[in-house]
């Protein structure tokens, strides 16, 4: 007779868990960078399914700015896979760590949040993670519950666990160096409070973009050293903007918010280059790879690139709003561009009454460019219309008065513009708002 009490369900064979392994990991390893030591994940995997144990997986995610872009609704999917096959989540929201700044992948020091910034950014991430991740099956936790309450002695000994000349190998450290660009102190204990949050939490893996290598292996390290069991590292794939050059950012401008209204979605979506749609459909559609192949040899064979641009529209704002929304912002797209017709409605901007404003200032103080120079250029090449007529003259201004709406257009974007006495600054309407 078995000593195994009645209530605990039986172990499963050698067999069952291999196999059991292995389909885990061929979720897991979809659309993944690197994911190291692969044979130590591994072992970690059937150990958790031989006891019935789920992994901790971790992710952590400063809150430097007040929303969620598609960028990192990248690991927030692979953390929901994770979560889907049984394992646990912990979520570390930098409050922190945020107020230092990832240095990882800047070219500068990054500006200082204050505490109530990050708090109030915090409060509106947490809300948009669980648009994606399953709130009931996560794990929350601030870093603050254990850096603030450090003696400076015990922040002395964090720093002592790594050298100035380990932190200098760092691939952006090191280009600001020879550069004679500075690097502030706090900046070097970045990847050192990463890593103590994965001693925190006892993580079992940890996600991060592939610019987090670094910080990620420094959190193996300060386990070891710990007496725990080091993580495994799990690097994903960098999102590249609608400019399809650099990474996806909002202090850039080349964006997809999630929580954007379904027209801005699509609008922006339509926007991306060509050459971008495959890398789109992969990380922000989250397609299959079977799906994918299928995409890429039908675009080789001489498919209109649109007709995919605008399914890969409404499958990703199908994501955050539903099949019914994304397929209404496919219909006004449709209507506003493919039919040559007016949009239904545009994001209505206010800005302060007074004399007339350059066109290139306006362009700019609404977001539809990220400089005059650009604006400048946008004018020159026919792209901005003014109340449906188009202009060529960058010198162009704008008169504001009363309740007057002008309609703007630059490329496939418009917005509605009016001035509002008590307006200290340019403020958009929360979302779409139908033509005045």
């Amino acid at each position: 007779m078995s000593d195994r009490p009645e209530s605990q369900p039986p172990v499963p064979a050698a067999d069952a868990t291999r196999r059991e392994a292995d389909r885990q990991l061929k979720v897991l390893l979809r659309g993944v960078e690197e994911l190291l030591p692969l044979d130590e994940f591994r072992r970690k995997l059937e150990r958790s399914i031989q006891e019935r144990r789920p992994l901790r997986v971790k992710q952590g995610f400063d809150p430097t700015a007040p929303d969620i872009h598609l960028g990192h609704a990248v690991g927030l999917r692979k953390l929901r896979e994770f979560q889907d096959l049984g394992h646990q989540v912990v979520v570390i929201v930098g409050d922190y760590t945020g107020m230092v700044g990832d240095p990882s992948g800047r070219s500068k020091t990054r500006p200082q949040l204050t505490a109530a910034d990050v708090e109030r950014n915090a409060t509106t991430y947490l809300d948009q993670f669980f648009r994606i991740v399953d709130r009931a099956k996560t794990e929350v936790h601030r870093n603050g519950e254990w850096f603030a309450p450090m003696r400076f002695l015990d922040v002395l000994q964090l720093a002592s666990r790594s050298t100035v000349a380990r932190m200098l190998e760092r691939d952006d450290f090191a280009k600001r160096w020879q550069a004679s660009q500075p690097i502030s102190v706090h900046e070097l204990l970045y990847p050192l409070m990463q890593g103590r949050d994965s001693v925190e939490i006892r993580s079992d893996v940890e996600l991060g973009g592939t610019e987090q290598k670094f910080n990620l292996l420094v959190g193996r390290a300060l386990q070891e050293e710990a007496g725990q069991e080091p993580q495994a590292i799990l690097t994903l794939p960098i999102l590249v903007g609608l400019d399809g050059v650099q990474r996806m950012s909002k202090s850039l401008g080349n964006y997809v918010g999630i929580a954007e209204s379904p027209s801005e979605q699509f609008g922006k979506l339509m926007s991306i280059p060509d050459e971008r749609l495959i890398h789109y459909w992969t990380l922000a559609a989250h397609a299959p790879s079977e799906e994918v192949a299928r995409i890429e040899a039908a675009l080789a064979a001489g498919d209109n690139p649109m007709t995919w641009k605008k399914q890969l529209g409404e499958r990703v704002v199908a994501l955050y709003h539903g099949g019914a929304a994304a397929q209404h912002a496919r219909e006004a797209f449709e209507q506003q561009f493919s039919k040559r017709g007016r949009p239904l409605e545009a994001v209505l901007w206010t800005l302060p009454a007074g004399p007339p404003i350059a066109l290139r200032k306006l362009l700019v103080d609404v977001g539809l460019v990220k400089s005059g120079g650009e604006a400048k250029r946008k004018i020159e090449e026919g792209a901005v219309e003014v109340n449906e007529q188009p202009v060529s003259d960058p010198a162009l201004e704008v008169a504001l008065t009363g309740d007057r709406v002008t309609l703007v257009r630059m490329g496939r974007r418009w917005i509605q513009v009016r001035a509002a006495t008590d307006a200290a600054a340019p403020t958009a309407s929360p979302g779409p708002l139908p033509l005045q």
